[in-house]
C-alpha cells in the first residue's frame, strides 16, 4: 500500500530471526507488513533496515522486499561486503525462490516476459508497458491446487528484479495473489490476513570468502 499520510502504519513488534550470519553478512527473516528501509514520513521509519543497523552500525541493506512481502533479506556488515554483494547481484549470480498462493487453477511451468514502468499516476502500482516498461522476466512452476478454496500455490524465481515484479506479473497471467491489497480486485476475500508471497530461498556464492551458501526461509502460510 502507499505510504501516505493516512495510511497507519503497524510494524510486527517481534525481534527480527537472523538466518545466517558471518564477518561480511547477516540475513534475517523479514515478517509481513515490515518495511525493508525507511519511509519518508516519521511514522513510518521502523524498517528491518534500522533494526539490523541498530546492532550493526555500518550495515547496508542488499536488496528489498516489499512491505507486505516476508522472507529473505540479505544485508552488508561493512562497504567492501556491500560493494561485491552489489556486483553479484549486478552479474545475476543469485539465485531467489518465492511461494506464492494465487487466486484460480495455475498449472504446469513457464514464464511471464513483459516489461513493467511505474504507474506514476497510480504510485506505487506497476503495470505492463511494451513500449516504454524495463525487461521483466519471471520463471513459474504450479505446485498444488486447492480446489476447495480454488489457489494454486507456485513458486516463483524472478530473473529480473524489477519493483512489484512477482505481483504485476501474476495479475498478468491472470493469478492475483491472494491479499495482495494493491493487486488483487478482491483481496479482502482472502482467507488470509496478508498477502501470501514469501522470499523462501537464497543461494549463492559468498563474495569475499567463496563459501557456497543456501538460506532457507520456513513459509508461513
Amino acid at each position: 500500500m502507499p505510504l501516505n499520510d493516512e495510511f497507519v502504519y503497524q510494524p510486527p513488534q517481534e525481534p527480527l530471526l537472523v538466518l545466517y550470519e558471518d564477518e561480511d553478512l547477516v540475513i534475517i527473516d523479514k515478517p509481513a507488513e515490515l518495511l525493508s528501509v525507511p519511509g519518508r514520513l516519521p511514522q513510518h521509519h521502523d524498517s528491518a533496515y534500522l533494526r539490523v543497523r541498530a546492532e550493526y552500525p555500518e550495515a547496508k541493506i542488499t536488496h528489498r522486499l516489499d512491505m507486505a512481502t516476508s522472507g529473505i533479506l540479505m544485508f552488508a556488515k561493512h562497504r567492501d561486503a556491500e560493494v561485491a554483494v552489489s556486483k553479484m547481484f549486478q552479474a545475476r549470480t543469485v539465485t531467489k525462490h518465492y511461494q506464492a498462493l494465487v487466486q484460480g487453477q495455475l498449472q504446469g511451468t513457464g514464464q511471464v516476459d513483459v516489461p513493467l514502468i511505474t504507474d506514476w499516476e497510480n504510485r506505487p502500482r506497476q503495470m505492463v508497458h511494451y513500449e516504454l516498461g524495463k525487461k521483466a522476466l519471471t520463471l513459474y512452476e504450479a505446485l498444488h491446487y486447492d480446489a476447495e478454496q480454488d489457489m494454486s500455490r507456485v513458486k516463483l524465481t524472478p530473473i529480473t528484479g524489477r519493483s512489484h515484479q512477482l505481483r504485476v506479473h501474476m495479475l498478468h497471467l491472470g493469478h492475483p495473489i491472494m491479499g495482495d491489497q494493491i493487486y488483487h480486485p478482491n483481496f479482502k476475500q482472502s482467507p488470509f490476513k496478508r498477502m501470501t508471497l514469501h522470499a523462501c530461498y537464497l543461494g549463492f556464492t559468498q563474495p569475499l570468502t567463496g563459501q557456497a551458501l543456501q538460506i532457507h526461509s520456513q513459509l508461513p502460510f
